[in-house]
């Protein structure tokens, strides 16, 4: 039985997740994200990905987040005709999360060709696919429930177990059979994204069966998340202080799972009178769809989110401050709120979407906050503000940085060193043969190397974009 692995995107890098089995010559992709960063190079990569497709049999989505579903779009543009196997609930965000990329896409070029019209030159970029090119690939997608196995092909047998990360996210758990049969099959485990224990909406990330290789993610590699009370603590010290100040608090977040979760946590805090009750608002028509979706799934929250919903129907995700918008109209009109407001917007890298506005507005404030709350990518605008340059380029327009910049990751959504050391050592290390590290940087990755190496597992490798792995 010939079984090989190797990845297409996130390897030595942290977006663009790509990754493929082959067993006996037959091949299945895992994800099919967006590259983010610097913008001529993620076009340049992301159109390139229908040229992998081919012999692809089946494609199976771990989670909904656009560096990891945003692309699934080209394939289907592309020719790819098979199933894409994900959750109930990543295929209802993926859907959504995908749907507006085109739209953004649509509305970018349409700007773009105006601006060189103006200029009498020729723009003769498109878009990288359109909304009916989503329309067809939500058609391919087949839902399975964590914990209920299905053969993809007849040699590889698919479960899904909770990854902890965002609403859906999941584990994939590959059984391979040289026969179809389950007897000792060789067992590679994709982690996708792990999420943490003790977070609150969704549940702690499942144990999975003890596999042969497991190829992990390792985005935080080389640094340890504080905990959720100080987290708290920092967080009502920074509403109340900016408040004072009659500034805004700007929080660049992603419309999954990071909104809903600093709702929740907002909410907590105006319920026990830890900050002053002044208006929120989330600016992200996204975020506003993603709420709802939160709401269609409670088979994905833990305990305590499902008793607020079900026992006690209380919503976490809407209370008296709390506003949703819509259309461009009211983004605009938030412009015009005096005094203290916090606002919540997206992109969570502040690389496209509404939060560009709001940078706009209130970065050269002093009496503001700009907090982030979540991993911002080399090359990115978070990334440049969270670095604390001074001067940054919005819109092609350079603006100086004087708001005040707050960072807090106890938030994040993707397992620290520790956690991850802790989610592999509680596995059979004598089973697991080697693991392999994709979706991170390279000392976040050397740094997770030496950790896990430390921590008594066998082997342990940082793939390299393109190289074939034989098992």
């Amino acid at each position: 039985m010939g079984v090989q692995i190797y990845s297409k995107g996130a390897a030595r890098e942290v977006t663009g997740s790509r990754h493929y089995l082959e067993v006996d010559g037959t091949k299945i992709q895992i994800d099919c994200g967006a590259f983010q960063g610097r913008r001529k190079e993620a076009e340049e990569k992301n159109r390139a990905i229908p040229g992998d497709m081919e012999n692809v049999s089946a494609v199976v989505l771990t989670h909904a987040h656009f560096d990891h579903s945003g692309m699934l779009p080209l394939l289907s543009k592309g020719g790819y005709k098979g199933n894409i196997y994900a959750t109930p609930a990543s295929r209802d965000l993926a859907s959504l999360i995908m749907m507006d990329s085109a739209k953004i896409q649509a509305r970018d070029i349409e700007y773009l060709k105006k601006k060189a019209a103006k200029a009498g030159q020729q723009f003769d970029s498109e878009v990288l696919y359109e909304e009916k090119d989503v329309l067809e690939a939500v058609n391919q997608f087949v839902t399975v429930s964590y914990r209920r196995p299905i053969y993809v092909t007849p040699q590889i047998e698919l479960t899904f177990y909770d990854a902890g990360h965002i609403l859906g996210s999941s584990t994939a758990v590959l059984n391979i059979s040289a026969d179809g049969t389950s007897a000792e099959p060789m067992r590679i485990v994709y982690a996708g994204d792990l999420g943490r224990k003790d977070r609150v909406i969704i549940r702690d990330p499942d144990r999975v069966p003890d596999p042969d290789y497991l190829i992990m993610e390792s985005t935080y590699g080389d640094r340890l998340h504080g905990n959720t009370t100080d987290a708290m603590e920092k967080l009502a010290e920074i509403v109340s202080s900016t408040a004072a100040k009659n500034g805004k608090i700007v929080i660049p977040a992603f419309a999954v799972e990071r909104t809903q979760e600093i709702i929740y946590y907002l909410h907590l805090l105006t319920d026990q009178a830890r900050i002053p009750e002044i208006p929120i608002f989330v600016d992200s028509p996204m975020a506003t769809n993603a709420t709802s979706i939160f709401r269609v799934h409670p088979e994905c929250y833990d305990e305590a989110t499902n008793e607020a919903f079900i026992q006690h129907h209380k919503n976490p995700f809407g209370f008296n401050n709390l506003r949703y918008t819509a259309s461009v109209q009211e983004s605009k009109e938030i412009n015009d709120v005096r005094g203290p407001a916090i606002i919540i917007s997206a992109d969570g890298m502040c690389e496209a979407g509404r939060i560009r506005h709001h940078l706009v507005q209130h970065i050269g404030d002093p009496a503001s906050t700009i907090l982030v709350v979540g991993y911002m990518a080399k090359h990115t605008l978070g990334r440049r503000i969270v670095e604390g340059q001074k001067k940054v380029k919005i819109f092609n327009e350079t603006f100086i940085r004087q708001a005040r910049v707050e960072k807090i990751d106890a938030f994040s959504a993707h397992a620290d060193y520790s956690e991850i050391r802790d989610y592999v050592t509680q596995l059979d290390l004598e089973r697991l043969k080697k693991v392999f590290l994709v979706h991170g940087e390279d000392d976040a990755q050397t740094h997770l190397q030496k950790v896990l190496l430390n921590a008594g597992v066998k082997a342990v490798e940082i793939v390299d974009a393109g190289r074939v792995y034989k098992l």
